[in-house]
């Protein structure tokens, strides 16, 4: 899927987050959205994901060279980040069912194929709420890179896991995200060193707008 930012800006009462933002994230490609901490990736994934709008701006997205209606992009997407929350009273086994309701999974992939792929397989009737943060992170990772979506949206992926599990990560992108638009968004190299291309945000960022005052008026 291609997605093209159109003088993308998002702004918190008087600070741009980022501003100006004209760019194309073309089908098939990796992408690697760069900056410090704070500095505004998250945001930047949260617009062209939908859960924001831009303050400025519009965001584009083609699919197969056809205009994807706005209202059916989130079917389109997976998302995977630190601050989207798992529903902790499901066991493993429900959580995965309960994702697979509203998107399925690649290669015909079956609940008990995703609990083989976490290798979780002693916890597959545990609920959730007792998953280390590892554990956590694997799943919303697999629910994501394992779903058939044309685009897979990643903020900080290796968060809270360790050197397995960083070269898990890597595993599963290799073997599911062959054919996707994937965009992470980080500041680990580990994370995207295996992108086509990154951009970075420090290049849209902005000063404060000026309060007007009474002799501006």
């Amino acid at each position: 899927m291609e997605v093209s930012f159109h003088n993308i800006g998002k702004r918190y009462r008087y600070e741009w987050i980022f501003r100006g933002v004209n760019f194309t994230f073309e089908t098939g490609k990796k992408y690697a959205i760069l900056g410090p901490n704070g500095s505004g990736k998250s945001t930047l994934l949260k617009v062209m994901s939908g859960h924001l709008t831009p303050s400025k701006g519009n965001v584009g997205f083609l699919l197969k060279g056809n205009e994807l209606p706005i209202e059916d992009v989130y079917k389109k997407i997976s998302y995977a980040a630190p601050y989207i929350d798992l529903i902790e009273e499901f066991t493993l086994t429900e959580a995965i069912k309960f994702h697979q309701k509203f998107k399925t999974f690649t290669n015909r992939l079956s609940p008990s194929d995703l609990i083989g792929i976490l290798n979780f397989e002693k916890s597959k009737d545990k609920p959730v709420r007792f998953f280390s943060s590892g554990m956590k992170q694997r799943l919303k990772l697999v629910l994501a890179i394992c779903s058939d979506s044309p685009l897979l949206l990643l903020d900080e992926p290796t968060t809270n896991l360790d050197y397995q599990g960083m070269n898990w990560y890597r595993e599963l992108i290799e073997k599911y995200g062959k054919g996707r638009s994937i965009i992470i968004a980080s500041n680990v190299e580990a994370d995207y060193d295996f992108c086509d291309e990154t951009l970075s945000i420090l290049n849209y960022k902005k000063k404060k707008i000026k309060k007007k005052s009474s002799n501006d008026l």
